[in-house]
């Protein structure tokens, strides 16, 4: 099979295309013939953390993809070859992550995809998805699952709501019921922010920005899903409810934060980081299942027309693909890797 293989963190240059022999899954792992491999930030990042020990020899990068169940180990009940499936966090502690013919996975970590989704948004699912489903569930007053109704009444702010995970975090709102509103730095990603449902989208950088936003949600937003908090924290106290939780994932605009003191803790603000790796099988688990549960609504659509841009790659290009995504690309960037 083809793979994508790296052998010490660097820049993408450490990439390289290889023949190696077809893996074989272990009790609990399923084979997945790959057909699109999705690139997220924090693919590039693993791989140019230089000074980081690899889990083998040589490593295959990409958490995200989506493809079909090509063989089953032992122990696996609820997956058969010819399932079509998402695959999430192939490459966590593993070597066989999504930018290969071939990726061997937990079971667990194999969500069966609709019928009627496509490859490509099963690998836009994973770590975006995923990420936003857990900013809007860890309001201390719930929900703690996703589903139509369940954020009747609420109100969402996504901060960066033309990002992967903001568009995300738009769309699993709207379908559970919320208001949202989100955030964008151009017109150009107002115009997807828009198309991914979002109901009112404000530009940055605005002095006026906390007043349009509490114009819109007097009483306050409820949730906060934010990928800049350093930049971010001050108006995100200035606008939030009372209880409301800020959900962040990211450190876009610097590594350090601060927030007032007295505003946070009279409003009860509850601060939530968050990251898949860490997270824990529970939260990953609801996860998987309220996404393929969007997914089979069809609530998280990808493309141009649903405000999530594509652009492709060959797996041979798997270095230039990774450079897009490091250099900022807008939109979704996805490896064409087999059928």
């Amino acid at each position: 099979m083809k793979a994508i293989v790296y052998a010490t963190p660097g820049d993408s240059s450490v990439l390289s295309l290889v023949e190696r022999e077809l893996p074989e899954p272990g009790p609990g792992e399923v084979r997945v013939r790959i057909a699109v491999s999705g690139v997220n930030p924090t693919d590039w990042k693993a791989r140019a953390s230089v000074g980081r020990e690899l889990v083998a020899d040589e490593v295959t990068p990409n958490q995200d993809g989506a493809g079909t169940v090509d063989a089953v180990g032992p122990g696996v009940d609820d997956l058969a070859v010819g399932d079509r499936v998402w695959i999430y966090l192939a490459a966590h502690q593993r070597a066989s992550g999504t930018a290969a013919e071939y990726s061997v996975v937990p079971a667990a970590r194999a969500v069966p995809l609709a019928d009627d989704a496509s490859f490509a948004l099963g690998a836009s699912l994973g770590v975006p998805a995923m990420t936003a489903h857990r900013a809007l569930t860890v309001h201390e007053f719930g929900p703690s699952r996703l589903s139509p109704g369940a954020l009747d009444g609420r109100t969402v702010l996504v901060q960066g709501g033309a990002g992967a995970v903001g568009h995300a975090a738009i769309q699993l709102a709207v379908w559970a019921g919320a208001t949202v509103i989100a955030t964008v730095s151009s017109r150009e990603k107002e115009t997807l922010a828009r198309a991914a449902g979002a109901h009112h989208v404000l530009r940055y950088p605005d002095a006026g920005l906390a007043d349009g936003i509490r114009e819109i949600a007097p009483d306050g937003v409820d949730h906060i899903v934010e990928v800049a908090i350093a930049e971010n924290a001050g108006l995100d106290v200035d606008v939030i409810a009372n209880h409301g939780s800020i959900g962040y994932y990211a450190d876009n605009g610097g590594d350090e934060f601060t927030a007032a003191v007295r505003a946070s803790f009279a409003k009860n603000v509850r601060w939530q980081g968050l990251l898949l790796y860490t997270v824990g099988e529970e939260a990953l688990e609801a996860a998987a299942e309220d996404v393929s549960a969007a997914v089979a609504d069809g609530a998280l659509p990808v493309g141009e027309e649903a405000g999530l841009g594509l652009t492709w790659f060959p797996l041979e290009e798997t270095a230039a693909a990774h450079d897009a995504v490091e250099a900022g690309a807008t939109g979704k960037v996805l490896i064409r890797v087999g059928d």
